[in-house]
């Protein structure tokens, strides 16, 4: 077996969330302008032929967990068959997706069939009304039956990320975490990170720190952590007394996690990220483009990783003024 790269800070780097497409089919007022953003032409992102070389060369470095990002993945066509051809790549152990769920009433079986076991799918609210008014569109109902086909079609865990934003739906911390009492989900609260995506200095006001919501789920019933669940992602594991579900916490901002980051993210066209937030970029498209052998390819990306930030300086003011790309451009 490979042994994953690692960084200069000793860090092992085993996950690649791989974006296929910036498109979305939802506009949420903390990632995206109503109005959209100009796409991307065909030609600048990366073709499944070269997203496919570069899986299998990620993975032959020893990197075995690949999460589909988007953008909305859902939307590219053929994803399906991307996913199978991914999930054969010998060496891979996992396989996963990051949805906003719309689609997946008609796509959970199918993923299922193609190698995808684990998704996570943006539920930032369980009222209908309040999910159109965040994501600009009113498909709460296609998502809550997504959810379902996902768990009937086998698939676990089945993570429920909530971005908190205060006086939008901090008042439903309580009832999503209550999800977990009844269903085998993981619920997982996420602060609000400041990508602008036009709310000016307002997402300060807006923002609810990790804490505050623990303190909350300790008043819904015993909550205990998971140790066994504890890793190198960005969560801390909680649960409620006897729930067939989790509760995770996600803490960029407040307590970030970046002493065991394991990850890297490559954008849709093909954009090298060591780093969420850093403004570094290693392009990877011209190097499949230019047919580079395998060999220069891997050291194109262990340079990126020996580079790779020991943190980020999200706490930063003037970084905050910087931030060179949008969450739905970087890949979920």
């Amino acid at each position: 077996m490979t042994v994953p790269p690692t960084d200069s800070f000793e860090r092992k780097i085993d996950y690649l969330r791989l974006s296929v497409t910036d498109r979305c089919n939802l506009r949420c007022t903390y990632c995206m302008p109503e109005d959209g953003v100009p796409k991307l032409d065909h030609s600048e992102i990366l073709s499944y032929e070269e997203v496919l070389t570069l899986a299998r060369i990620v993975v032959g470095m020893g990197i075995s967990k690949i999460r589909i990002t988007g953008g909305e993945p859902l939307v590219r066509r053929d994803i399906i068959t991307l996913c199978s051809k991914i999930s054969n790549i010998p060496g891979i152990k996992s396989l996963s997706l990051t949805t906003n769920g719309v689609l997946l009433p008609n796509f959970a079986e199918a993923l299922f069939s193609a190698g995808i076991r684990r998704i996570n799918v943006s539920l930032d609210t369980l009222k209908p009304e309040k999910f159109a008014a965040i994501t600009r569109y009113d498909r709460f109902s296609d998502v809550w039956e997504g959810i379902a086909a996902a768990h009937r079609a086998g698939i676990s865990p089945i993570k429920l990320n909530a971005v908190m934003l205060r006086g939008v739906n901090d008042d439903e911390i309580e009832d999503l975490a209550r999800l977990t009492l009844s269903h085998p989900y993981h619920v997982r609260f996420i602060e609000h990170m400041p990508f602008n995506a036009g709310q000016g200095e307002g997402r300060e006001r807006k923002f609810v720190a990790a804490p505050e919501i623990l303190e909350r789920l300790k008043k819904v019933a015993p909550l205990s952590i998971c140790d066994e669940e504890q890793s190198n992602g960005p969560a801390v594991h909680f649960r409620f007394r006897d729930a067939p579900g989790k509760i995770g916490i996600i803490s960029p901002v407040s307590n970030h996690f970046c002493p065991s980051c394991n990850r890297l993210r490559v954008t849709a066209e093909g954009k090298l990220r060591t780093c969420l937030f850093s403004k570094e970029e290693t392009d990877l498209r011209q190097a499949l483009r230019d047919n580079l052998p395998i060999e220069a390819i891997c050291r194109i990306i262990r340079n990126a990783i020996a580079s790779k930030p020991e943190k980020h300086e999200l706490s930063s003011p003037v970084f905050r003024k910087c931030i060179s790309r949008q969450m739905f451009s970087i890949g979920g």
